[in-house]
């Protein structure tokens, strides 16, 4: 079976689709086994494709079922409500600049930590 594309998916009413879905996933399902089997597959990438296609079938018909298909948007566009205001947030309060402090002393820097290794002797 011949890899379809995105349009030609599109074209197919529902019920070609499911048969078609169906046919994509047994196959798949078969060159899956005979991998997993050890087999040798005649094209690899036949795999990737199906996975891709069946993908594509799913996005679809998932398009389709929320109304953001290209042809659903045509169809079932509503008419354009009158645009109401924009709510205005209130600003945000502005923090109070702290009274001039004295500036605070930097960190003081950690005390480096001495190795254990077996290359190190103690010294005497």
């Amino acid at each position: 079976m011949a890899i379809i594309r995105v349009n030609e998916i599109r074209k197919l009413t529902k019920e070609d689709r499911a048969k078609r879905l169906s046919e994509l996933k047994a196959e798949l399902s078969k060159l899956m086994a005979t991998k997993a089997m050890g087999g040798s597959i005649e094209n690899p990438r036949r795999i990737r494709l199906l996975k891709k296609t069946i993908a594509r079938f799913n996005t679809i018909a998932r398009e389709e079922e929320l109304g953001i298909a290209p042809n659903a948007k045509a169809e079932a566009k509503p008419a354009k409500a009158e645009k109401a205001e924009p709510e205005v947030k209130p600003a945000k309060a502005e923090k109070a600049a702290p009274a001039a402090e004295p500036a605070a002393e930097p960190p003081k820097p950690k005390k480096a930590r001495k190795s254990k290794s077996a290359k190190e002797a103690p010294k005497e």
